[in-house]
């Protein structure tokens, strides 16, 4: 049996142009889970680890329409509830589905915390877009309160820093649970950056740690012989939505490293991913494929997605 962890984009919980219901959130997850189930059915070690882009940015916006009434919550706080939040919808979409093919796997999601340096760049200049969109009076009044904000098409949004992840804190744990057959379910939206201070201590901080690079660190650290990469595309492209566009099946690491550096995998969308494989697949894993969370079946038989190896 193969030890696989699958990484769910924001995709299996809100597509756009929702409002984000829990119903919705719930009937992608559905559709999203029922193949993992069939993947736990076969005795697969399996790792889930999820995005948290939508939710959190909600959280976020609860933070500001309701900060005159309960205090607002930090950002690393916010990544804690999401974990949290995402993690209970996953966790019973997928017991349902096991229940109904009388599989007995056991689920747990475990609150994940990543170490980062506080000496990453990316703290002095946060480049990762977060929360809601605000207005350019709004914006100025945040900018003040020392927020850094972005200017886009569709008005201003807040960016916070990315650092990279430098180590799972609960690693062990996790290692632990799989050896036992359980399904476990963390780094939850890149898991809940913390740092640790001179005396030893872990302290959260505000940022979110990118989803992909994440599961590629826990991939890592356990061994994992494929990492699966489900978002919002059935193929990695070069010159997406360009007139050139062109699927790519397969790639070699190679491969990937040269498209990469033309700049064919943009750092807002498919270049995390590209260089969460790369940085897999060079620390002794097997192969990675990313494809769309319903072609998750065809795509372990080549028939979908693209195979980076």
């Amino acid at each position: 049996m193969t030890k696989i962890l699958i990484a769910l984009g924001g995709n299996a919980l809100i597509l756009p142009g929702e409002r984000g219901t829990i119903e919705e959130q719930l009937s992608h997850l559905n559709n999203c889970t029922s193949h993992i189930a069939r993947l736990a059915a076969e005795g697969h070690t399996i790792i889930i680890t999820h995005g948290n882009g939508p939710t959190v940015g909600n959280l976020l916006l609860k933070n500001e329409l309701a900060k005159d009434l309960v205090p607002p919550m930090p950002l690393y706080i916010c990544d804690a509830d999401s974990q949290g939040e995402i993690g209970y919808m996953i966790q019973q979409s997928l017991y349902n589905h096991l229940k109904k093919l009388s599989i007995p796997r056991e689920i747990v999601t475990l609150s994940t915390q990543v170490l980062v340096d506080p000496k990453d760049p990316s703290f002095q200049n946060p480049t990762k877009p977060i929360g809601p969109y605000y207005t350019e009076n709004q914006a100025i009044e945040l900018i003040k309160k020392g927020w850094k904000m972005k200017k886009l098409k569709e008005g201003y949004r807040r960016l916070v820093p990315s650092p990279l992840p430098k180590k799972i804190i609960e690693s062990s744990i996790i290692e632990k649970l799989i050896k036992q057959g359980v399904i476990v379910i963390a780094v939850g939206g890149g898991g809940i950056p913390v740092i640790e201070t001179p005396y030893g201590d872990l302290r959260g901080i505000d940022a979110v740690v990118d989803k992909d690079l994440a599961s590629s660190l826990l991939a890592r650290e356990m061994k994992v012989e494929l990492f699966l990469i489900l978002t919002t595309v059935e193929k990695v492209y070069t010159d997406y939505r360009g007139e050139h566009q062109m699927p790519l099946e397969k790639l070699s690491i190679e491969q990937a490293k040269k498209y990469l550096k033309k700049g064919e995998f943009p750092q807002g969308s498919m270049g995390p991913k590209i260089q969460a494989a790369i940085e897999f697949i060079e620390g002794g894993g097997g192969k990675v494929i990313i494809t769309l969370p319903r072609l998750l079946e065809k795509a372990l038989q080549r028939r979908a997605g693209t195979t980076i190896i």
